[in-house]
């Protein structure tokens, strides 16, 4: 008889097998742990009972968790009517988005963002010039609204020519009759504080913001005189709402584009230490506070130039909270994709993991809900416990002692149980390998007390490393099982109990190995118990150690650590 845990992915997907054993408890606890993940859509639990007679086995469903079936649901039908109407929808947040993406390639040649082509006479005219830009943005735009809508691809065209040429009208007509102000001229502040009550704010300051930042030579420039403009802000008031509340919306489209973040932060050599760049940027505090203490976070920091410590300033406090938002999805954007962090250095990869799990993990929520922090290192984690990565990170002419402390120390860094599990799986396979044993039992390296001495190093890390006891346990029981094998081969047990040394010297020896500190905890700690009663009884042990009371206190303590305190 033995228990199998199935899952579903997405709801109506067939049942995929996750784990199959004879533990019933396992199976139960296993399918709680990945429906507490919530990665999967619904688990179920089956017995599966082994007829000898018909050779054929019975299934019986014990547990059944999630929404198993899909239920068909009835579509919305999306408003005939485009989601931009005027010209005043086109400057919306959803609507730069959109366009940012539609015009990427000419917004990355003509060096500007979707707010700069919103608000500067001289970009729009540039871009009316190339024609098929423009042609074909609105060609890319229509066709899935035209299908979501019912209506023609054509007809929503024109309702879009119609929208943009309404508003390059409008944006012209303000230029020519000088209603866009030059805050270079009238100054930011005043400019900010005079069109502080106008219904048209955004619009008018933002027209402003542009002109100002045109003349930039690249990205780091632009976001040099928008610091600038941020400086000149007024110091409260309703002015000084609006003037934030416009330079936001640059910053965070610069911020968000690679070059641009390049520009500012300097290009890096790798995703991961691109990634640590930008978490260092945008949660600045937290980041130098971790560097001060943890020397993992500070070799993996890069350093930072004077504008992106100026700007990191900035995003610190609660003027640019928008600004802050968008760099950190953008990571978590990072951390849940394919790429790898570190191509061909997985060990570095895994330092940079932990740094940046740290440094997000303490700048969480301010920068990024502690969840969505958890459940982007889940996803990565996921990663790490793959036959390619582990592959990778162990390598090649690594001894059997070396790769287990590595997967240990794998192991300590992923999160989500079926990781921790998976991570486990690779420890317990290399523990009970033949290739392990003879190293431990042969090994030319060491001396069998040094051999001992791993194996209880290791008896102690596989038991911290984040492992469920049915996890670590029949891998600290495979331990104590070669390591009694060491023992028996070496007898260093009788060895040390028959020392011609004084009897206090031999008792401490013993108890060290009982204890677990010297030898991993099994046959070889169960012997050098033994032998630690025997000479606890002898009258000798009592005088010399009633002679040296200052060494009670030290064998009190392994009497303890042993377990052998009446």
């Amino acid at each position: 008889m033995h228990f199998e845990v199935f899952i579903r992915k997405v709801p109506g997907a067939p049942w995929t097998l996750d784990l199959a054993t004879e533990n019933r408890t396992l199976a139960l606890q296993t399918a709680q742990e990945l429906m507490d993940e919530g990665r999967i859509a619904a688990v179920r639990v089956s017995k599966e009972v082994f007829d000898e007679e018909t050779r054929e086995f019975s299934s019986a469903i014990i547990l059944k968790l999630g929404a198993a079936e899909y239920t068909a649901k009835v579509r919305p039908q999306a408003e005939p009517q485009p989601l931009c109407v005027t010209p005043q929808d086109l400057y919306t947040l959803h609507a730069r988005e959109r366009i940012g993406r539609l015009l990427e390639g000419w917004l990355e040649r003509n060096n500007a963002t979707p707010f700069e082509l919103l608000h500067r006479p001289d970009l729009v005219e540039k871009l009316e010039a190339s024609g098929v830009d423009l042609q074909h943005a609105i060609q890319k735009v229509a066709v899935p609204e035209a299908h979501a809508r019912s209506m023609s691809v054509h007809e929503l065209m024109r309702v879009f020519h119609t929208l943009i040429e309404r508003a390059v009208s409008r944006l012209m007509k303000d230029h020519r009759r000088g209603a866009l102000p030059d805050v270079d001229k009238e100054g930011f502040a005043a400019a900010a504080e005079r069109l502080a009550q106008d219904p048209e704010r955004g619009y008018l300051l933002g027209a402003g913001v542009a002109a100002s930042i045109a003349p930039a030579k690249n990205w780091s420039d632009k976001v040099d005189r928008l610091m600038d403009l941020a400086d000149a802000a007024p110091e409260s008031g309703l002015g000084r709402g609006a003037a934030l509340a416009v330079i936001q919306q640059p910053l965070a489209e610069i911020l968000e584009t690679k070059p641009g973040m390049t520009d500012i932060m300097g290009k890096a050599q790798d995703l991961g230490a691109n990634l640590a760049a930008m978490t260092r940027l945008a949660a600045y505090e937290a980041v130098e506070s971790l560097i001060a203490v943890e020397k993992s976070v500070q070799k993996i920091m890069p350093p930072m130039s004077p504008l992106a410590v100026r700007l990191a300033k900035w995003l610190s406090g609660d003027n640019f909270q928008d600004v802050r938002g968008a760099i950190g999805r953008r990571i978590l954007r990072e951390l849940t994709g394919p790429r790898r962090l570190c191509p061909g250095d997985a060990e570095r990869e895994i330092h940079v993991l932990r740094a940046l799990a740290m440094s997000l993990t303490a700048a969480s929520g301010k920068l990024l809900p502690l969840e969505e922090v958890q459940t982007a290192f889940g996803a990565r984690s996921k990663m790490l416990v793959t036959g390619d990565f582990v592959e990778a990170y162990l390598g090649q002419g690594r001894s059997a002692h070396d790769e287990i402390e590595a997967l240990i120390w794998l192991t300590e860094n992923v999160i989500g149980a079926a990781n921790k599990r998976q991570a486990g799986s690779w420890l317990k396979a290399l523990v009970g390998s033949l290739r392990f044993e003879k190293e431990m039992l042969h090994g030319p390296t060491e001396t069998a007390p040094g051999r001992l001495a791993q194996l209880a190093a290791l008896h102690r890390a596989v038991g911290r490393c984040g492992l469920v006891p049915e996890d670590y346990e029949p891998i600290q029981e495979r331990l104590g099982e070669v390591g009694g094998r060491v023992e028996t081969e070496a007898r260093l047990t009788q060895a040390v109990a028959r020392a011609n040394a004084p009897i206090i010297n031999r008792l401490v020896l013993l108890l060290r190995l009982a204890a677990g500190e010297t030898a991993p905890r099994g046959p070889a700690s169960i012997r050098a118990r033994s032998e630690a009663l025997k000479l606890f009884k002898l009258d000798s042990t009592r005088a010399e150690l009633a002679a040296a009371p200052e060494q009670m206190a030290q064998v009190r303590d392994l009497i303890h650590a042993a377990g052998m305190a009446a």
